[in-house]
């Protein structure tokens, strides 16, 4: 009879892999706000306004900060757009067509419009509507097997320099509606429903997600993005309270010990700051973490401060386990078979300001990894310029 119980509770839902069940268990209660704050997709208003009042002062790391945006390509305003109707991406960008060039158009619209602000030289904002205007009148698809990374990935600046341009410039930008139509139509499908592949993915997807959907003002895919990226996040940074393994997407049917194992590239030790990645190599394990970055920062603008919550506290856990090795120390035995692959990446700045400078945690490898690594730049992907929007920023 119990076995009979057990089988009909296993088939109603009710039990399930302990993994799976408590990253199921996340908080599934509407997350937008009952009205969005503009601008408001990774930096505040008020953290822009920070950011120009440093600069303006010529303060440290601001400045340097600066120079090293402005002196780049994605500064440049004889840049040329290069967009194209069908983005064909495959594995490791085999084939490239238009991938890098649609990343590094979204990653230059978004440092214009920083530059916009910061400069109020109004040939910056225009260039970064320039670059808009030139992909929303083109751009029709995203192709082949990485279609859903690379439309999380330029999916997620896009929206970023669309929110300076939209709420802080007081010129034309007549194609807005276009752009706006271009996020809903192209890149909001296809990233919406998430991916089971590995975690940097899903977390990329749903940094798009979430800030098109702040910028479209549309609360149900703010939610279900939301939702998805809780889960996700759970199920990305292991830390002791999961129990003897890490968490896991339910949609993704890890219900033995063995499928966790492979799944977290072979890793069968868990510690608390543990990636899904971090055996894999720390660039794929610095693209995950710094869209959860990007989504606190994002959710915290919003309303919603996940710092304080397990989402910061598996940002928090996961940039000081990272920030260990990727500053030289050895990996014991039981970590990656006693080898790790080291490039974090400038993905540090925005959580290590929020849990360490605004929340107070005490963070020390991340502190000496960032301020090594200051003045951050680009990783051509999908992060751009954060010591100088995020460093010591309190707002």
């Amino acid at each position: 009879m119990a076995a009979v119980s057990v089988v009909a509770a296993l088939v109603a839902g009710f039990v399930a892999w302990p993994g799976a069940e408590k990253a199921d268990a996340t908080p599934s209660a509407a997350a937008a706000p009952s009205a969005f704050v503009h601008p408001g997709v990774a930096v505040s208003r008020g953290q822009l306004d920070f950011t120009r009042e440093k600069v303006t002062a010529g303060a440290q790391p601001w400045k340097s900060a600066y120079d090293r945006m402005m002196g780049s390509a994605y500064a440049s305003l004889s840049r040329t757009p290069k967009p194209r109707a069908v983005v064909e991406c495959g594995s490791y960008s085999d084939p490239n067509h238009g991938c890098t060039d649609e990343r590094e158009d979204a990653i230059a619209a978004y440092t214009t419009a920083l530059a916009w602000y910061v400069t109020r030289d109004e040939r910056y904002a225009k260039k970064s509507i320039e670059l808009m205007d030139a992909w929303s009148a083109t751009l029709k698809d995203h192709t082949n097997s990485n279609a859903p990374l690379q439309t999380g990935w330029a999916g997620s600046s896009w929206p970023r320099a669309a929110e300076i341009i939209k709420y802080t410039y007081t010129g034309n930008w007549a194609n807005s509606g276009r752009f706006a139509t271009m996020l809903r139509t192209v890149y909001l499908p296809e990233i919406i429903n998430g991916s089971n592949s590995n975690g940097n993915w899903e977390l990329s997807m749903m940094e798009a997600a979430i800030g098109i959907s702040v910028f479209l003002e549309d609360k149900a895919s703010y939610d279900k993005a939301m939702a998805k990226f809780r889960t996700r996040t759970a199920a990305y940074v292991y830390l002791a309270s999961d129990g003897p393994l890490p968490r896991t997407v339910p949609s993704q049917n890890l219900d033995t010990r063995e499928k966790i194992v492979k799944y977290w590239q072979g890793q069968d030790t868990f510690t608390t700051g543990l990636t899904q990645e971090t055996c894999r190599d720390f660039t794929h394990t610095g693209y995950g973490l710094s869209a959860i970055s990007h989504v606190a920062e994002t959710s915290r603008i919003q309303g919603e401060d996940l710092y304080t919550t397990d989402v910061g506290e598996r940002l928090r856990q996961g940039l000081g386990f990272q920030a260990r090795y990727e500053l030289g120390e050895a990996p014991p035995a039981s970590l990656c078979k006693g080898t790790v692959h080291r490039g974090l990446g400038p993905v540090t700045e925005v959580g290590y300001n929020a849990l360490a400078g605004r929340l107070g945690h005490a963070m020390t490898n991340t502190q000496k990894l960032t301020e090594r690594n200051r003045p951050a730049g680009s990783n051509n992907l999908f992060v751009a310029w954060e010591t100088l929007t995020h460093a010591g920023n309190p707002r």
